[in-house]
């Protein structure tokens, strides 16, 4: 009974997952996403919009529209596994991006898109990953019914660094360097002494700028840079060997750092002339 959900909607979810032996791996009485934003696997995101309100649909997905290749250890199950599931549509309902949100609902929202992005970066899907992240940002930086107490205005900016980290680093599995940059340079807008924004900014000033950048996943800007040129026009190593050692001072027994700062000195060696 009711419409289908439109694009953009939001859908609550009864789900039963189970292996080809009967195994139930998977049981959520209610769960919440969006078709469309990575939240979920491909079962779910294509097979709910066909649904209608109170309709019980079976899917029958082989593995790649369910936990891939891989598989997966929460839930448990097994690398290129088919699964059948078992799902109630509860409720369709307007999607929460464009509305005023309470600032719990946005921690909520954040944290999810988040961990699905970490779900598909460890995948190796870093196109998918990083739309989940840039997802959860929106989310976090959204229109709010109400300002944040100080604990949750600190919630926020700590999963906004989270988040802007983590698209540095897809970014960067993507081969766009500058994009990695801005991302970088966000996260340090709000946390300067962050020691993971500062790595990442170092690994980004060592990228080869040979790779070959992929198209967006999404168009999305992050907020201004802090310098007014990028790393690749005021000279990539020496910026880069400044970043590394400042994230050194905040983490001296880092051994990324350390080793980042090993693979710079041998770049800037000069060759053995015979």
């Amino acid at each position: 009974g009711g419409p289908r959900p439109l694009p953009g909607q939001e859908v609550s979810v009864k789900v039963l997952g189970a292996l080809e032996d009967g195994g139930l791996v998977e049981r959520d009485p209610r769960l919440i996403f969006v078709p469309g934003h990575g939240d979920v696997v491909q079962a779910l995101e294509l097979g709910v919009p066909t649904m209608q309100p109170g309709e019980i649909s079976f899917f029958l997905a082989a593995f790649p529209y369910a936990y891939g290749r891989p598989g997966s250890r929460e839930p448990d199950v097994p690398p290129e596994a088919p699964l059948l599931f078992e799902v109630t549509l509860l409720e369709v309902r307007d999607g929460p991006d464009p509305q005023p949100l309470l600032p719990a609902v946005r921690l909520r929202l954040g944290s999810q898109r988040r961990e699905r992005g970490n779900f598909h970066f460890a995948r190796g899907d870093f196109a998918a990953a990083l739309r989940s992240y840039q997802l959860s940002l929106r989310a976090l930086d959204g229109p709010a019914t109400a300002p944040p107490g100080p604990e949750e205005e600190e919630e926020l900016r700590g999963q906004r660094v989270k988040c802007l980290n983590n698209c540095a680093a897809a970014e960067l599995k993507l081969g766009r360097a500058e994009e990695a940059l801005a991302a970088c340079e966000a996260a340090l807008r709000i946390s300067p002494d962050n020691g993971r924004a500062l790595l990442r900014r170092g690994q980004v000033g060592l990228a080869s700028p040979r790779i070959a950048p992929l198209p967006p996943a999404r168009p999305y800007s992050y907020p201004p840079l802090l310098s007014p040129q990028l790393l690749a026009e005021q000279g990539r190593d020496a910026e880069a060997a400044l970043v590394l050692r400042r994230a050194l001072e905040l983490d001296p027994a880092s051994k990324v750092i350390h080793t980042e700062l090993s693979r710079l000195a041998k770049r800037q060696s000069p060759p053995i002339q015979h």
